[in-house]
């Protein structure tokens, strides 16, 4: 794997609890737009840990941004007890990340939730991904982003005014075009932990849905279900349906 770097990180709940998460943001995001999982599990008597992605955040900046060295930096991102993680939580390309990490070193993490993971990006859905990046970079303000998003809690407004203002433009750019083809479905295929993937709708916008869904739940170990109404980005615009899926997911 590729040289990693080591993540700044924030954290949620009792640090002595005695069950770890992982939360990995998406593209052009950063580790605190992972606040709703954060609290949900803190609640749930959860320890959960978010990083910054290279690149993003306060996190070092690279030249690699590769899907391999996103992964290879959580391969090296340890839970606070130097156990496997109980929990990795991945959205957008930190399911794909995610992905490729558990698929390269299994005993990583025990279980898996993956948010409308970027597993492959066609090249409609790149150029969706793209103008949406391009927009958050020409105005950064939270005004924007509330007029984009006018149902979004004021953190999500706050925190990704902010994950525009910190990212680096061309580490988000690169990340597009140094991963072409975007596909880690043999990555997908190689899970071996239980692995729940939680959709966005197709009918509003997702990038895992149709034949590339059925392909990645032919392995036994991943199961799926779909936020109605939801956009790529469930635990923003319907965070408490988002949050039934994950308890429904850890049972």
């Amino acid at each position: 794997m590729p040289t990693p770097l080591t993540l700044p990180r924030l954290s949620w709940g009792d640090p002595h609890a005695t069950k770890h998460a992982l939360l990995v943001h998406g593209l052009g995001s950063n580790g605190a737009l992972m606040w709703r999982y954060g609290t949900w599990l803190a609640d749930a008597g959860w320890h959960a840990t978010a990083v910054d992605l290279r690149g993003h955040g306060t996190a070092p900046r690279a030249t690699d941004y590769s899907i391999a060295a996103y992964a290879a930096d959580l391969v090296h991102t340890a839970a606070p007890d130097g156990e496997p993680w109980d929990l990795v939580i991945g959205h957008s390309l930190g399911g794909a990340a995610t992905t490729s990490a558990s698929a390269a070193v299994p005993a990583w993490s025990r279980r898996l939730v993956l948010v409308d993971p970027a597993i492959h990006l066609a090249d409609h859905d790149r150029q969706v991904v793209r103008n949406s990046q391009e927009r958050s970079f020409a105005d950064t303000s939270e005004a924007a982003v509330r007029a984009e998003h006018p149902t979004w809690h004021p953190n999500d407004s706050e925190l990704k005014a902010l994950s525009a203002q910190q990212a680096s433009r061309w580490a988000v750019e690169q990340t597009s075009s140094q991963n072409m083809p975007w596909d880690v479905r043999a990555d997908a295929a190689r899970l071996t932990v239980p692995t729940h993937i939680i959709a966005s709708d197709p009918a509003v916008y997702s990038i895992f849905t149709g034949a590339l869904a059925d392909e990645v739940r032919q392995n036994p170990v991943v199961s799926m279900s779909v936020v109605t109404g939801a956009a790529h980005s469930p635990h923003r615009d319907l965070p408490d349906d988002t949050m039934r899926h994950l308890a429904a997911a850890l049972g």
